[in-house]
């Protein structure tokens, strides 16, 4: 059965603002239910990440400092969320999620996030809409837990997953693969494992030529036994803060080549959705959806 975690809903905290990008995470659950993508046993509700795996990844003083709000005022504005005891609990239930869809995955195949992805976040600081890492987290859990050996993460967000990359640099049990905009925010990029930087304007064609060579050739030659892949879909045309012109239809492709290739290959996979900023919700929504689809009908 596709399991999936669901995003803790904290709008109401929340200055006007900034609450446009968080109305995917209730609107796409609402979606897939709707149109009978899944049923409500397909979804949990992610349980609080215990200290010990969050610490797995991020330096103790800095967890210590965002239970206590302790952040700079430079250091929130680099997030771009006002600090709150809620904020840090979302990011907390967040990292659970993807450590428990993991673990869905070596049971299914597959396991699904509709929040996380949050990609940016370092060891010791948060920045673009970033505070712990989930996907770092997760890779580390999964190999403190002997649940994986070598872990390979596919961030297919437009912007490149820095703080993953800086994560990540000296160990060789984690691959990393950040496939971005070039021009795209963080204008100073990490070193992944393997980074492709795509120009501005850069359409379906072009990016699943080039995905499909890299990717292939990646599971060859890393051999891993898990893939945790950040599906971001700002790398749409519409999307206000990317710069490459993806159709919907292109990310559909995009997201079955991701998938499938877990799929044939037997390397179970955790998707997490990562970024989507553009000016029509349902254009957000329905870019997500798609891969909620793919997952029904390549895995069950």
């Amino acid at each position: 059965m596709l399991k999936i975690a669901l995003s803790p809903v904290f709008e109401h905290s929340l200055p006007e603002g900034h609450r446009f990008p968080m109305e995917k995470y209730s609107l796409l659950p609402e979606q897939l239910l709707f149109e009978g993508t899944v049923a409500g046993s397909n979804f949990f509700v992610p349980q609080l990440l215990a200290d010990e795996w969050i610490l797995s990844t991020h330096e103790d003083r800095y967890l210590e400092r965002l239970r206590n709000l302790e952040l700079t005022k430079s250091e929130i504005r680099a997030i771009g969320f006002p600090l709150s005891e809620a904020l840090i609990q979302r990011e907390i239930c967040i990292a659970g999620g993807s450590v428990q869809a993991a673990c869905f995955a070596k049971d299914f195949g597959i396991g699904m996030n509709i929040a996380g992805g949050t990609h940016h976040a370092f060891a010791n600081r948060g920045e673009g809409f970033c505070i712990l890492n989930d996907l770092a987290i997760t890779a580390n859990y999964l190999l403190r837990s002997k649940l994986a050996q070598k872990v390979l993460i596919v961030d297919l967000d437009v912007h490149q997953g820095n703080g993953t990359a800086a994560l990540f640099q000296e160990n060789p049990f984690v691959f990393t693969f950040s496939m971005h905009g070039e021009k795209n925010y963080p204008h100073r990029k990490e070193r992944s494992n393997l980074d492709i930087g795509l120009a501005d304007g850069t359409g379906d064609e072009a990016y699943l030529a080039i995905l499909d060579r890299n990717l292939k050739k990646l599971v060859d030659e890393v051999q891993p036994d898990f893939m945790l892949y950040q599906s971001g879909v700002d790398v749409l045309a519409s999307d206000q803060l990317g710069r490459l012109s993806m159709s919907l239809a292109g990310v559909h492709a995009r997201d079955r080549l991701v998938l499938s290739t877990a799929k044939s290959q037997g390397i179970p996979i955790m998707c997490c959705m990562g970024g989507g900023y553009s000016k029509r919700i349902k254009d957000i929504v329905e870019a997500h959806a798609q891969v909620f689809r793919l997952a029904q009908d390549l895995f069950f």
